[in-house]
């Protein structure tokens, strides 16, 4: 069975003959007449009626097509993709892309590569996208145990506590990490950067609410439910009514990298880890 078998198939279903198949195509109408009877041998079993006038799918004929469709709609998503690949950069992120930075980052790369859009791309996953193939490079603000990827350090962030507008800590001009840990406590314990090892022990938050996504997470805050930490570059890129962002002066900062598969470095890398690093520089 051969790819050009399902889409000479395909095009004889849709045409209603194998001569209007092959003009679609741009084939001789023998070559059609031969990739559909090769793939009714492949799969031993008669797929069209044919007459001099016009072929009719049979039973089985019908529940191939069906599939043949899917096929055929998988390997052009699977082009796609690679041409995607060659047409734009795509850097993943979890919650917050370059914070601050990005807007810059993205001025100067497109000034500096008008033909290769710098595009940002959300993904709540442990790489950001980099292993699901949605993203060609992520920033990521937890380090990556993983050999199938190289990653450049960018710079550090410092950490914000998060709360509710009418919470008494919104008072405050910055925060410790004592004032948080009488609260409960939103976490990501997937793609966040706040666990209860920055705490002292027996100092940490009693109660700790696990969330799934950055939405979820300020939702759950505003309500009061529970207080937050995060990355400056959250409070600089997710404003949200009802969320107030400080500094927490006794937490250590947060370090970004930027990271990308071993085998297969993005066009431009060296370029996209200078513009990012001198932006943190900055």
């Amino acid at each position: 069975m051969d790819l050009r078998h399902l889409r000479a198939f395909v095009a004889v279903v849709d045409a209603g003959t194998f001569t209007d198949a092959a003009r679609e195509l741009d084939l001789a109408q023998a070559s059609v007449s031969r990739s559909v009877a090769a793939l009714e041998a492949a799969l031993g079993v008669r797929l069209l009626q044919r007459s001099t006038r016009h072929v009719a799918l049979t039973a089985v004929g019908t529940q191939v097509l069906a599939g043949a469709r899917r096929v055929l709609d998988e390997v052009a998503h699977l082009h796609r993709i690679a041409e995607q690949s060659l047409t734009e950069l795509r850097i993943g992120y979890a919650w917050s892309a370059l914070g601050k930075h990005t807007r810059r980052v993205q001025k100067a790369w497109a000034s500096a590569h008008p033909g290769l859009p710098l595009v940002f791309v959300q993904s709540n996953s442990l790489t950001a996208g980099l292993a699901e193939g949605t993203a060609d490079v992520a920033v990521v603000r937890k380090a990556l145990d993983d050999p199938r990827f190289e990653t450049a350090l960018l710079g550090t962030e410092r950490r914000y506590g998060v709360v509710a507008t009418d919470n008494p800590l919104a008072r405050k001009r910055s925060l410790k990490l004592a004032d948080l840990a009488r609260y409960s406590l939103a976490v990501d314990d997937r793609t966040g950067t706040t666990t209860l090892d920055l705490w002292k022990p027996g100092t940490a938050p009693a109660v700790v609410r696990n969330t799934h996504s950055v939405d979820e997470w300020l939702t759950l805050i505003a309500a009061g439910q529970a207080v937050g930490m995060t990355s400056e570059a959250t409070a600089s890129l997710n404003p949200r009514p009802g969320v107030a962002y400080r500094a927490v002066q006794d937490a250590p900062p947060i370090a970004v990298w930027l990271a990308w598969w071993k085998d297969q470095p993005p066009q431009h890398l060296n370029d996209l880890v200078t513009l990012a690093c001198d932006a943190y520089r900055a």
